[in-house]
C-alpha cells in the first residue's frame, strides 16, 4: 500500500486492508501527544469505507471541547505527530496534513479538527457509517468517483471534492431527518 497524492492530484486507488491498519498506527501517534483524546479520534472518508475506491490519502476526525480554543502548544504538539497545519480555511475546522518528506509536495493523511460531537464531527461519522452499511449509497458513491476520473481527467482536487459534494450532503441530510 502506498499512501499519498501530490499537490492538486486527483488519483484513485481500490481499498485496501492496510488503511486500516494504518489509522490503527496513525491513532497512536497521536494518542502519544494527546492521551486523553482517545475516544476522539476516528478515520473519516473513503478510506474508512469498506470496498471504498478512494484518493490513497488517510483521512482521521480530532474532536475537540471547542474549536476555538485551538492554540499554537496544541497544533505544535499535532507537529510533534507529524501533521502541519494547512491555509484551508473551513468554518468550524482546522485542517491539518502529514507529507512523505520535507518538499512538502505529496500528502499522506488529513487531520480534521472539529468540535467534537457537534455537527460535522457527526457528519463524518455519519457519512461513514452509512456507506458502510448501505451497498447502494456505497456503489453509488463509488460509480460518481469513477465518473469523475473518467470525464475529468486533467481536473484537480477542487473540482473533484466540489463534483462529490451533492452526494455528501444528500448522504448527511439523512442524519437530519
Amino acid at each position: 500500500m502506498k499512501l499519498g497524492l501530490k499537490r492538486n492530484q486527483v488519483k484513485l486507488s481500490q481499498y485496501s486492508n492496510e488503511w486500516e491498519q494504518e489509522f490503527i498506527i496513525i491513532k497512536q501517534e497521536l494518542l502519544n501527544v494527546f492521551p486523553l483524546l482517545q475516544d476522539r479520534i476516528e478515520h473519516i472518508g473513503s478510506t474508512a469505507i469498506k470496498g471504498m475506491t478512494a484518493k490513497p490519502i488517510l483521512d482521521l476526525a480530532v474532536g475537540v471541547d471547542d474549536i476555538n480554543k485551538v492554540d499554537n502548544t496544541v497544533l505544535k504538539a499535532f507537529k510533534t505527530a507529524g501533521f502541519l497545519r494547512l491555509r484551508v480555511v473551513r468554518p468550524n475546522e482546522i485542517v491539518l496534513a502529514k507529507f512523505t518528506d520535507e518538499t512538502y509536495e505529496e500528502k499522506t493523511h488529513y487531520l480534521h479538527v472539529v468540535d467534537y460531537n457537534e455537527d460535522l464531527w457527526k457528519n463524518f461519522l455519519f457519512f461513514r457509517d452509512y456507506l458502510n452499511a448501505n451497498k447502494t449509497a456505497r456503489d453509488n458513491y463509488i460509480n460518481l468517483k469513477n465518473e469523475f476520473i473518467q470525464n475529468y481527467p486533467d481536473a484537480g482536487i477542487e473540482q473533484y471534492t466540489d463534483f462529490k459534494v451533492q452526494f455528501v450532503n444528500e448522504i448527511n441530510s439523512k442524519r437530519k431527518a
